[in-house]
């Protein structure tokens, strides 16, 4: 990955969006795409919708959307003494937060705030087995109350105090690839696409809000756009570290490629044909079982209006939900690529009603055999 796009991708990741605060991101993905876009919106949501008109009259647009709000915590009350009780936002596993530095989000600014608890010589030896709960836990900002009283307010947000950095080979570790990567792969399809002289159909570039706490601004933006087709892109669990039960969730390899979900969440069209542009694009891909409906954007989107054909890719994340998710880059790159080809490759006789198109069974054939991964 080249600098420029790290850069870009750092900044995404250490711009703070908690979920229902995601103004930040926001702003930043508009000023990305400001330069590429023929329009650009922001929803009452919050998300960003932004598009770029197709060249081939007739053939089907496309939303890629991604979400870019992460978890986080929420202030719920500040103590006579200036130290702050917290609830979730977001699915946040309280056992990770003991000594965490975090970043107080306030009306005045950013204040740094660590999270106490008692040290082990002052716990009981029974209760050392416990994880404590995050009602129990309370935040420092190392002020006097009089002054954290007047900074703060109940409701502000916090994040993790962490960022950024490369590691290992071609690896990367950060809070909130979780998914500020997706954000990031949106934009660079937007690009991408841009350079190649436009897709066939219209391409809409949609960062959503609020899908931490049930794919909010997946299900406005999906009835707002109304594509012909969509894909939603969020990271799933790598399974390549001791102590996952591959039996139970699958064999999913950082560094193997992207991942390609299968399952009633996805229309089966859209299914074939990203395996078929990973083929022709010679990109190693990963498959995913979805029984159910997916904990993404997926899942709104399938079911907006009378219904959007979806499909969903995600890159392979370790240690999901924690300060130190790590992915590949090897796998960011290769997903841009894929979307880009699958967004190309859509012209105007394509058809996405299961077992009902002539015409996508013959662009199957024509990119060969869709049974077995590379």
């Amino acid at each position: 990955m080249k600098k420029k796009q790290v850069k870009f991708l750092k900044q995404l990741l250490e711009t703070p969006s908690p979920t229902g605060f995601e103004e930040p991101a926001a702003a930043l993905v508009r000023e990305r795409l400001a330069p590429v876009a023929d329009e650009i919106a922001t929803d009452t949501m919050g998300s960003v919708q932004a598009s770029l008109e197709g060249a081939v009259e007739g053939a089907p647009s496309l939303m890629l959307a991604a979400h870019m709000d992460e978890i986080g915590l929420m202030v719920t009350y500040i103590s006579d003494d200036g130290f702050l009780s917290v609830s979730m936002l977001g699915g946040v596993d309280a056992a990770i937060l003991p000594g965490m530095r975090v970043d107080v989000h306030t009306a005045s600014g950013v204040l740094r705030g660590i999270v106490g608890r008692k040290p082990i010589h002052l716990i009981e030896p029974d209760e050392r087995k416990n994880v404590t709960p995050i009602s129990s836990l309370v935040i420092d900002l190392g002020l006097p109350a009089k002054r954290v009283k007047k900074l703060v307010r109940v409701g502000d947000p916090i994040t993790f105090g962490v960022g950024f950095e490369r590691f290992g080979k071609n690896m990367a570790v950060s809070k909130c690839f979780d998914d500020k990567v997706g954000v990031f792969i949106v934009c660079r399809v937007m690009e991408k696409l841009a350079e190649a002289g436009r897709a066939p159909g219209t391409f809409i570039a949609v960062a959503t809000t609020q899908e931490e706490i049930g794919t909010r601004g997946a299900m406005t933006s999906a009835h707002a756009v109304n594509p012909d087709v969509a894909l939603a892109f969020d990271v799933t669990h790598a399974t390549d570290y001791p102590g996952i039960e591959k039996t139970k969730y699958g064999k999913i390899v950082c560094g193997a490629g992207p991942v390609i979900a299968r399952g009633p969440n996805i229309n089966p069209v859209v299914f074939d044909r990203l395996v078929a542009a990973a083929k022709a694009e010679g990109i190693p891909y990963q498959l995913e079982a979805e029984p159910s409906v997916t904990g993404t954007d997926a899942r709104a989107i399938q079911v907006t209006r009378s219904g959007i054909p979806t499909g969903l890719i995600s890159v392979p994340l370790r240690y999901m939900h924690t300060p130190t998710e790590v992915v590949c880059l090897d796998d960011v790159e290769a997903t841009i690529r894929l979307i880009t080809r699958f967004a190309l490759d859509l012209t105007p006789e394509v058809s996405f009603v299961p077992g009902m198109g002539a015409a996508q069974d013959q662009d199957a054939k024509a990119h060969g055999d869709t049974e077995d991964c590379a």
